[in-house]
């Protein structure tokens, strides 16, 4: 079993894992703060494991800007493990997609001790966090390794930033942030990869069942617009829930104090109705604890095989 070195907070606790790869990886796993809040017809459902991905266009973001979302997500009554992942431009693509499926497949193997037995498994993330999210639920899908489902917020997705959301906020040219982190994190090559860029991947179908989140003044909601619809067209449970502004998306995401903002309160209940429609399609989550395996393959979703992540 995968060993945990936590050092205990409040809310959290911060550790390094052996997933694998040459250094351990760095997390936060939070707990549920009401593990009893999402329930089918009055019976509880087991506690989702989400892998969280915090943003920061690719070259910036850790833990503690990504603790806005994870507390989100555990206030939602999900286990949430987020990732200090590796920056670009000195670890370029795919090295934190290749760290964040390391961590995919330790969940796996920890899922009942995380978060109980039949624990769902999800993927979520916001900004570049989110293109990440999203890579991987593209991966896990060519690797036979179901996903309850996966949540965007505010996502990046597309390296050729010429939407209209863009332009109107002013962003989009070769010095934006945004910019800069894609030219960091594509380096070379990967930018024709649909792991990269998941708006332009040719085959979608199959991937989890997906939420995206954005907001009227999000620069970022015609990419999530787009990708809804194309996750809609091949066939996947897709929905996009659009926050009214101002929200000050995706900035607003990497604050703890955005939490009190109007756009959290109109969030939750939308959040809790997926992750409960996410659970339902998996069988090991309405399983009883001693019924439930901690296999993940046990769950709902169907995956294609396709080529390996490089």
């Amino acid at each position: 079993m995968p060993s945990l070195s936590p050092l205990i907070t409040a809310a959290w606790r911060d550790t390094r894992v052996d997933a694998g790869l040459e250094q351990p990886l760095s997390v936060r796993i939070h707990r549920a703060a009401e593990p009893g809040l999402l329930t089918v017809d009055g019976q509880p459902l087991a506690r989702p494991l989400v892998l969280h991905l915090p943003g920061g266009a690719f070259i910036g973001g850790d833990l503690d800007s990504g603790l806005a979302t994870a507390r989100l997500l555990a206030q939602s009554g999900c286990v949430v493990v987020s990732l200090d992942y590796p920056h670009a431009p000195e670890q370029p693509f795919p090295a934190a997609l290749q760290a964040a499926a390391a961590l995919l497949r330790w969940m796996q193997r920890a899922r009942t001790r995380l978060a109980g037995a039949g624990a769902a498994l999800l993927v979520a993330g916001e900004e570049a966090g989110a293109n990440l999210a999203a890579g991987l639920a593209l991966w896990a899908r060519d690797q036979g390794k179901p996903l309850a489902g996966q949540l965007l917020l505010s996502p990046l997705l597309d390296p050729c930033l010429a939407t209209a959301s863009l332009r109107a906020a002013g962003q989009g040219d070769a010095s934006c942030p945004w910019a800069r982190g894609w030219r960091a994190y594509l380096g070379d090559s990967g930018g024709d990869h649909p792991y990269a860029a998941p708006l332009h991947a040719a085959r979608l179908g199959g991937v989890a069942p997906a939420m995206l989140v954005t907001a009227t003044d999000d620069p970022l909601r015609d990419e999530a617009h787009r990708y809804s619809v194309a996750l809609q067209r091949a066939g996947v449970a897709a929905r996009l829930f659009k926050l009214a502004g101002p929200t000050g998306w995706p900035m607003a995401l990497s604050k703890l104090a955005s939490l009190q903002a109007p756009w959290a309160a109109a969030l939750r209940p939308a959040l809790r109705e997926f992750l409960i429609d996410c659970l339902s399609r998996c069988p090991a989550a309405r399983r009883s604890s001693r019924r439930a395996s901690s296999d993940l393959s046990t769950g709902a979703c169907t995956s294609a095989l396709a080529p390996r992540l490089a």
